[in-house]
This record gives C-alpha cells, structure tokens and sequence, in this order.
C-alpha cells in the first residue's frame, strides 16, 4: 500500500482553489516530459525520466487534491536540434509547464525555447550553463546543480579534505582536461575558477573532441604539462578512453577526479576495473548514496518510498539520474504547484522562488531555494544534492563527503 503524505491543509486548499478556478479541465494537469530517451543520452535521459514517472505517480496516488492527477506528455528529444519542433509541440497542446531534459545542449536548447514561447522549464537533471539572456528565474528553472558547481566542489574537496592524505608535495598543481561542447565547458569552468580563486597552481587545461578515435594526443599533453591533480569534466566513452591512455602513458598522478557523466557513472568504473581505483567523482547521489539520517522526516519517507518502488519496477537499484529526476519534479508536484495560486506561467515561477525547502528535504538529500531574477546564479537552485564518491575497489564506489552522507572516511589510494 502506498503511504500518504499529509500535506497543510492550507497547501491542499490553494491548490484546489487554482485548480477550480480553471473550470472542469483542470482536473488534470498536463506537464511536460523532455528527455533524451533514445540516441547517446538515451539511458540516462529514460532513467531521469522513471524518476519524473514515479513522481506523478507518488504526487496521484497520495490524492494531494481529490480527483486532480498529473498526467506527463512525454517527448523524446535525442539532440538539441530537435528541442524547438518539440516545445513547439507541447506548446499547441496547452502544455505551459515542462520538465527536463538530463543532457547539458538540450537543456540549453529548452531554456531558449522556454524563453521566447514564455513556458515555465524546470531542469532536473543537466548540469551545463544557459545563454545569459534567457530568462533565468522567470522561464528557466535549474533545481540540479549547476556544472560549475560541480567543478568548484571538486576542487574544493581536493585541496582541503584530500590533499593533506596524499604522499608528500609542494603545492598542489592542477589539470583540468575536458570535453569542448557546452556541458564540459561549463564544468570546467566552475573548476579553473576556483583554481584561480584560491590562488591555486595551474598546470593547464586541456580541452578534447569527444568523438576524437584516439585519445593518447590528450594524455601526451596531460603528461607533458606535470599536473599533480587532474580534474575532469567527460562523458563515459570518452572519459574510460583518456583514463586509459593516462595509464597507458604511466602519467603520474597524485589524485584525479571527474564529475557527473562519467567518474560517477558505474559503467565507467566497470570499464576501467582496477584502473578506477583511487578516482574520485563530484556528483549528484545515487538512491544508494544517501544517509537517510541526514534526511529530514519527508525525505526519509520519499528516499524509502520511492528507492523500493523503482525496484521493483525496474529490477535494478535507483541511480543518480532517475533519483535527481524524481526529487525535482517531487518538489514541483508536491511543493510548487500547490503554492501557485494559479497554473499560470507567472504564478508557477512566482512559487518557485517563494517555497523554501531545508537541505534533506528531498530524497536524494537537496532541498529548494530558487535565485532570483537579476542574481549572478539567477534560475539555480542554492539547495541542491552534491556527493563526493571514491572508487575503492573495481566496480565498487562509496560516498566519502559530506561528513553527513559518508559511507566511509576518504582515502588516498594510489592510482594506476
């Protein structure tokens, strides 16, 4: 049996208000699912999207407003390309409110797209920036971490938990090498700030093709520039093959970490075998990773409820993608919606930056604090999920920071 949550009656009666304010065809409210389901996104544009599925479901079956449902309309956008006939598409079916997009250029694409068709498009899974003129906080809502973010907590956790464990040294020397399209820019970005920042030591960056066939060019130049720290902003394919033309180098390295598509994808650590052992990954949680202690009472109920349900749905444990897509819309269905007033695009951005939820109050641990229109981080969520994971063994990765969430204290293991 499913378990209620019990909202405010306050909450359930503004939202019933909108709702019958509507007339008889807001008993159903229609949102919007963008997702790469298919192409080289796919698997983890569907697993985002299980998530947004098992949060209509959650937000439907506890009756938030008795005979109002959630009903997603579902759209597969593979490449960036495809994101304007797509919204488009929502768009001449009413739908003003949209959910997405797990990819960095498709995000981007659907905060554009958002802006000039004035729809409200809540991010909950991609990381990379939008265009400064897009309408952050008005149209466009990040709730996962911006990539920059990422990056910054990367470097922050090398220089002051990590570095005092590794073996002797000077001051550290960074390397940041990453893929050259917009999601590994904007993480790499948020790494050479705060490189910069703290008046750390930059041994250099080191952009890369993605689709590039081989990859021993960019540990030649990794090598060649002595970082004792490399940071790394990659997907998976690409991510496995410059680690192993590193290794394959025998380029020294003290420590290195990744960030969300790949250090922190399993894929990549079954890849790689022995060769991940000592990497690190900035990223959001797996279902997994998460200290239910550290929860509050809500997102302890949601992290049980929902890491069980994916399960049993899908015969596999609940990863980062699905669990961030599933808090964010949770968070949208449950909290802003019903703030609203109204479903129009104004009112549902309006809640958006007034509802206020306190870190742990979602199950992947995150909580809501939407910045403002006209802030440097307008449009992002200041409350968002982050882990540090550590490979320790093949094919095994544990969550070593924040003290909260930790599996295990962080180690300094010797790479390959």
């Amino acid at each position: 049996m499913i378990r209620r949550l019990a909202l405010p009656i306050a909450v359930v009666a503004v939202l019933g208000t909108a709702l019958a304010a509507c007339g008889d065809s807001s008993k159903t409210i229609t949102v919007g699912a963008l997702y790469p389901r298919t192409g080289p996104q796919g698997s983890g544009g569907s697993e985002e999207f299980r998530g947004v599925q098992l949060a209509a479901d959650w937000a439907n079956n506890t009756s938030v407003v008795q005979g109002t449902r959630i009903k997603l309309a579902p759209v597969d956008a593979a490449r960036a390309e495809q994101v304007p006939d797509a919204m488009d598409g929502l768009a001449s079916r009413g739908v003003s409110i949209v959910l997405g997009s797990h990819a960095s250029a498709i995000s981007a694409a659907a905060a554009r797209e958002a802006t000039v068709k004035r729809l409200a498009f809540f991010e909950t899974g991609a990381v990379g920036q939008t265009a400064p003129d897009d309408s952050n906080g008005t149209n466009f809502f990040r709730l996962a971490p911006m990539g920059a973010n990422l990056g910054r907590a990367a470097i922050n956790f090398v220089q002051d938990q990590l570095s005092a464990k590794l073996p002797a040294h000077g001051p550290l020397r960074y390397g940041v090498a990453y893929v050259d399209d917009p999601y590994g820019r904007t993480v790499a970005q948020g790494a050479l700030d705060t490189i910069k920042e703290r008046g750390l030591s930059l041994a250099g960056s080191f952009p890369y093709d993605a689709n590039a066939k081989d990859f021993s060019p960019v540990a030649a130049r990794v090598g060649a520039a002595h970082p004792d720290v490399l940071f790394s902003a990659a997907y998976v394919d690409d991510g496995v093959a410059v680690r192993k033309a590193l290794v394959a180098a025998h380029t020294p390295l003290l420590a290195a970490i990744g960030t969300s598509s790949s250090y922190c994808m399993q894929a990549f650590g079954d890849a790689l075998g022995p060769d991940a052992v000592g990497l690190f990954a900035s990223d959001k949680p797996d279902a997994a990773d998460v200290n239910a202690s550290a929860l509050t009472p809500e997102g302890r109920r949601m992290l049980d409820w929902v890491s069980k349900r994916y399960e049993a749905r899908w015969h596999e444990p609940m990863g980062a993608a699905a669990l961030s897509g599933f808090s964010n819309a949770y968070a949208l269905f449950v909290h802003v919606l019903p703030a609203a007033g109204n479903l129009s695009v104004p009112s549902v951005a309006k809640a958006a930056l007034s509802v206020k939820l306190p870190q742990g109050s979602l199950a992947n641990g995150g909580g809501l604090d939407v910045a403002p229109p006209g802030s440097v981080d307008a449009g992002a969520n200041r409350r968002p999920a982050g882990v540090i994971e550590e490979w320790v063994a093949p094919g095994k990765k544990v969550t070593v920071w924040p003290p909260a969430f930790a599996e295990r204290p962080v180690e300094a293991l010797p790479l390959a």
